[in-house]
C-alpha cells in the first residue's frame, strides 16, 4: 500500500492469495517470481493523478475529451460465427502500419455503409483478400511461424477499436507512443456485434457474458500464428466478458495471461448502486442506455426480427437496467433483469481462472463500484491479483500531463509476461503452478464457478430451465 497527503496522490492496494502462482524458467529456480511479485513490479510506486480531477465523477467525465494524437490504424476482417447457437457475423480490427485511404477503399466503404448502418471508425479500412491471405501480405495478416507477442483487446459497452482508452494501451506496445519507445507487439480488437460500424446479420447483439466470439478469435489466432504467445486485455464490459471467457476455459485457456481494467464484476450490485444516486441514475445509467438505444436504431431491421423484442418498448426505456430488461431478457431467455445480471457477472468465473490474471480498479469508480469488487474471490485464487487505487474513476486515471496512469501497470505487466512466455524458444519452458498448496478443496459438494443458470441454444432455454419454469 502506498499513500500520501499530496493533492492528487492515490492510495495503491493489492489483493491476492497469500501464496500466488509462481512463474519460472525450467531448471532455473533462481529466476522464479510469484504472480504477486510480478504485479507489484509492474505497478508504479506512486499514483499521482490530476489534482483538479479530484474525484471519480470528474475523472470519468474527462474521458469525454478527444485526443487524436494516438493514431492507431486497423484493417477489418469479418468473421462468421462457427457456433450455430450464436449465428451471425462479427468483426475484428487488426492493427497495421499507417496507411492512406485510396479511391478504391473509399468506394468500398461507401458501398458497405448502407449494409453496416454506420461508417467505419477513423483510420480503419476493410482487409482485402490479399491482406488476409498468404500472398501479397502488405499488412502482416498472413500466416507465419513468428513468435511475436500478440494482444487481443475487448472494448467497453457500445464502444469499439477506436476508443481512446484502448488506443492508449496499444500505442506503447506497438511503438506508436509519443516518445517513440516500446513496440514489438501485434494486436487486434474484437468488436462487439453491432459496435464500431460492425454489421448485425442475425437477431443477436451482444451481452455481458458473450464469450463465443472471443473464443472463436483466440482459436483462429492460434491456428494462424501457432508460435505467438497470446494475451488479452479487457475494459469495463469487455473486462467482464474476458474474465468469463478465461474462467470458462479454465486450464485449457490458450491465452498466456490477461489483464482487466475497470471491470464492474458484480453486475447486480453495480446496477443497484447506479440506481441509488441521482448522478448514477440520470447521468451514467441514462447515458449508457441512450448509447445502446442508438445501436438498436442503427440495426433495427435485424433486431426487430426477434419476435420477443419490442422496438416500441425499447425506445421508451430511459435507464440501462430498463434497456437490458427489454432486450437482453427476451433475447436470451432470462426471466428478470436481475437473473441476467447475476448470470453474466464475472465474480464466480474469477474462481475458475487458471492463467495469470491481473485486474485494476479504482475505488471511486462511479460505474464499476467498490462494493462490487470480489476481494474474497481474489484472495482464494492464486492465479489472480487485484490492484486498487483510491482514485481514478472509470477507465480514467488522468494525470496532470493528460496521460492515463493505468497504461503503465497494464503495459508493464504484459511486457513482463511476454518475457516469461518466451517458452516457445528451444529449451525454454514456463512453469505456472501454485506455490505451496493448491486451491483448497471443499468437504461438501464441489462448487462449479462457471456453471451457468442457463444453457442458451438460439433463443431457447434448455430442458432444465424449462423444468424450472414448470415448477
Amino acid at each position: 500500500m502506498a499513500t500520501s497527503w499530496l493533492p492528487g496522490r492515490s492510495t495503491i492496494t493489492f489483493h491476492h492469495s497469500p501464496t500466488t502462482t509462481v512463474l519460472k524458467e525450467r531448471n532455473k529456480e533462481s529466476h522464479a517470481l510469484s504472480l504477486s511479485q510480478i504485479c507489484r513490479l509492474a505497478v508504479p510506486p506512486t499514483c499521482q493523478l490530476n489534482p483538479f480531477l479530484f474525484n471519480g465523477h470528474l475523472q470519468t467525465a474527462w474521458t469525454l475529451t478527444k485526443d487524436e494524437t494516438v493514431p492507431i490504424y486497423y484493417k477489418r476482417v469479418t468473421f462468421e460465427a462457427e457456433d450455430t447457437a450464436y449465428a451471425g457475423s462479427f468483426t475484428v480490427d487488426f492493427v497495421v502500419e499507417p496507411f492512406v485511404d485510396g479511391e478504391e477503399e473509399k468506394k468500398k466503404k461507401k458501398k458497405k455503409k448502407k449494409d453496416e448502418g454506420d461508417k467505419l471508425p477513423p483510420r480503419t479500412a476493410h482487409a482485402t483478400t490479399a491482406d488476409e491471405g498468404a500472398d501479397g501480405d502488405a499488412d502482416g495478416l498472413a500466416p507465419s511461424d513468428d513468435r511475436t507477442p500478440m494482444l487481443i483487446a475487448l472494448h467497453g459497452l457500445s464502444g469499439g477499436s477506436h476508443e481512446l482508452y484502448l488506443r492508449h494501451v496499444l500505442a506503447p506496445l506497438l511503438g506508436r507512443a509519443r516518445d517513440g519507445e516500446g513496440g514489438g507487439w501485434k494486436a487486434c480488437v474484437v468488436n462487439a456485434r453491432g459496435c464500431a460500424g460492425s454489421p448485425v446479420t442475425s437477431r443477436m447483439l451482444f451481452n455481458a457474458r458473450a464469450t463465443w466470439d472471443v473464443r472463436q478469435v483466440v482459436r483462429w489466432l492460434r491456428r494462424r500464428w501457432p508460435n505467438r504467445p497470446l494475451f488479452a486485455v479487457g475494459f469495463s464490459l469487455g473486462a467482464n466478458i474476458l474474465v468469463n471467457y478465461v474462467g470458462e476455459e479454465g486450464a485449457e485457456c490458450l491465452l498466456s495471461a490477461a489483464v482487466v481494467c475497470s471491470n464492474p464484476w458484480n453486475l447486480d450490485v453495480s446496477s443497484v448502486a447506479l440506481q441509488r444516486t441521482w448522478l448514477g441514475r440520470e447521468v451514467y445509467s441514462r447515458t449508457m442506455a441512450s448509447n445502446l438505444k442508438a445501436l438498436v436504431e442503427i440495426h433495427k431491421d435485424q433486431v426487430s426480427k426477434n419476435r420477443e423484442v419490442s422496438l416500441e418498448r425499447i425506445r421508451k426505456t430511459r435507464y440501462l437496467y430498463e434497456f437490458d430488461r427489454e432486450i437482453q431478457c427476451p433475447t436470451w431467455g432470462y426471466p428478470t433483469v436481475g437473473a441476467y445480471y447475476r448470470d453474466a457477472s464475472s465474480v464466480d468465473s474469477l474462481l475458475a481462472v487458471r492463467i495469470p490474471l491481473f485486474a485494476l480498479n479504482a475505488e471511486d469508480d462511479p460505474i464499476a463500484v467498490k462494493e462490487a469488487l470480489p476481494i474474497d474471490e481474489f484472495r482464494r485464487n492464486p492465479y489472480t491479483v487485484l490492484c486498487t487505487t483510491s482514485r481514478g474513476g472509470h477507465l480514467a486515471w488522468f494525470e496532470s500531463g493528460g496521460g492515463r496512469w493505468f497504461v503503465k501497470p497494464i503495459t508493464s505487466f504484459l511486457r513482463q509476461m511476454a518475457v516469461a512466455s518466451e517458452n516457445t524458444a528451444p529449451g525454454y519452458s514456463l512453469s505456472c503452478m501454485p506455490k505451496g498448496e493448491a486451491l483448497p478443496e471443499a468437504d461438501m459438494a464441489p462448487f462449479h464457478p462457471v456453471r451457468r443458470k442457463m444453457s442458451i441454444v438460439g433463443n431457447l432455454v434448455d430442458a432444465d430451465m424449462n423444468a424450472w419454469h414448470d415448477f
